[in-house]
């Protein structure tokens, strides 16, 4: 069984982006583990697996425009069910 429940995937666009700002809040802020971000300036992506996908969403979206967002039940694809 996984260890937290959503995989949490979404875009950021913006100007003045910081990667690894980004990264390390979200690493001191938001339990979670597998967090991948990647970009530039104006642009992330984010993937993360976390039980609280609301907090990664509430953070991102305050720091640029989120979209593309995709937030995925792990334990229920592990269980052959729709994620």
């Amino acid at each position: 069984m996984t260890e937290y429940t959503f995989d949490t995937q979404l875009l950021i666009d913006g100007e003045g982006l910081e990667a690894d700002e980004i990264k390390e809040h979200i690493e001191h802020n938001i339990k979670g583990d597998c967090l991948l971000v990647v970009g530039d300036d104006e642009l992330i992506k984010i993937h993360y697996h976390t039980d609280t996908p609301w907090k990664v969403l509430e953070y991102c979206s305050s720091v640029g425009d989120i979209y593309d967002v995709v937030v995925e039940n792990m334990q229920r694809q592990e269980n052959g069910l729709k994620g």
